[in-house]
């Protein structure tokens, strides 16, 4: 996962806009779910090296009614190519049969074996080879059929062959996910394009006999439950208003009408469930959550840390986000003269920048 999304959705995402179909190739299990929504074909099985899954994706496409005349080669873990380098390629290969983008080496290379530096490698010339890498596809498709050794690229193919195959300008941010330190690379990319959200919830439910008592997603021992058309749980209601708030899209009662029946006594985790899916569904990611639950009674403190947890749980983010506590109102005001519960919210959460600003 990359900032709430699986690493290959946000490959795939960049590649959509420029494609007329994209093809997954790959036996993962989770493959398809990672997907699921995009305008995708349905995977095929990839082999047991790289070329071995490249021609069978190639392969697959030869066996639609119309193949395509052009097709671009992407890595799954580089989620974050730019417009501009999918676009130069494309635009390459106007002109060429082959087409890669790549970065200049700038830093000294040095050969070494058993540790001992051996050799220093002059450095002109020499690219760091990326992807998405165009080629015209019958070209590709007919070299995969007839060179099947274990090149890590299918530029090497061309190259092989004796075709050339043209450079354009690729991208730092065109990181490959490797190791685990390209992970912090990655999101660094892609905070550069987040803007900062903050939302603000209240919610009030009185006491009423005869009902659990439903607080940040557990049950709470006490003499009687929450009124309310759901179970009630006025932590979750006000942590959803502030998620809701934050995005700009209302509050819990514009997405879960209180006059619908389909909501009358739901787990009011479903609803939270929702409010953490818009932020991932707008490309955002939650930085934290602070709930204050407002009473005299039940205390709060000895439940505070399952209740982070559980709305941790909920969201999909590490339970360091999270906070939960209570306050009393000194006896004043209707929860001082315990006919119920008030609570407020605030969150923050980054989403990316649609140009509204």
């Amino acid at each position: 996962m990359l900032r709430g999304k699986p690493v290959i959705r946000r490959a795939a995402e960049a590649l959509l806009p420029h494609v007329d179909v994209l093809l997954p190739v790959g036996d993962d299990p989770l493959l398809a779910d990672s997907l699921k929504g995009l305008d995708v074909l349905p995977p095929v099985s990839g082999g047991a090296e790289r070329h071995d899954s490249v021609r069978n994706g190639l392969e697959a496409l030869a066996a639609l009614p119309e193949p395509p005349d052009l097709v671009l080669v992407h890595d799954g873990a580089r989620p974050c190519v730019p417009v501009e380098v999918v676009q130069n390629v494309i635009e390459a290969l106007k002109t060429h049969e082959g087409v890669i983008p790549a970065v200049a080496v700038i830093d000294t290379i040095k050969k070494a074996a058993d540790g001992i530096i051996i050799d220093t490698v002059p450095r002109d010339g020499l690219w760091r080879a990326q992807t998405p890498q165009g080629f015209r596809f019958g070209t590709l498709l007919e070299l995969h059929r007839t060179l099947r050794d274990t090149r890590t690229d299918d530029a090497a193919l061309l190259e092989q062959a004796g075709h050339p195959v043209a450079i354009v300008q690729g991208s730092e941010d065109n990181i490959k996910l490797t190791v685990a330190e390209d992970l912090m690379r990655l999101e660094g990319v892609i905070d550069r394009n987040l803007l900062p959200r903050v939302g603000l919830g209240y919610d009030v439910h009185a006491f009423e006999e005869g009902r659990k008592l439903i607080l940040c997603g557990i049950e709470v021992p006490h003499t009687k439950g929450l009124a309310g058309h759901s179970d009630a749980d006025v932590g979750i209601h006000t942590l959803c208003d502030a998620i809701y708030g934050a995005l700009a899209e209302g509050d819990i009662g514009r997405h879960f009408p209180p006059s619908d029946n389909e909501w009358k006594d739901m787990d009011s985790a479903r609803f939270l469930i929702h409010a953490g899916e818009r932020i991932r569904e707008r490309g955002g990611f939650l930085v934290n959550a602070d709930v204050t639950l407002i009473c005299e009674r039940p205390k709060i403190g000895p439940h505070a840390e399952t209740m982070r947890q559980r709305l941790a749980d909920l969201l999909k983010v590490s339970i360091s986000r999270i906070s939960v506590k209570a306050t009393t109102s000194e006896r004043l005001g209707f929860t001082g003269r315990e006919e119920g519960i008030a609570a407020t919210a605030t969150v923050s959460i980054m989403v990316p920048d649609n140009g509204e600003a």
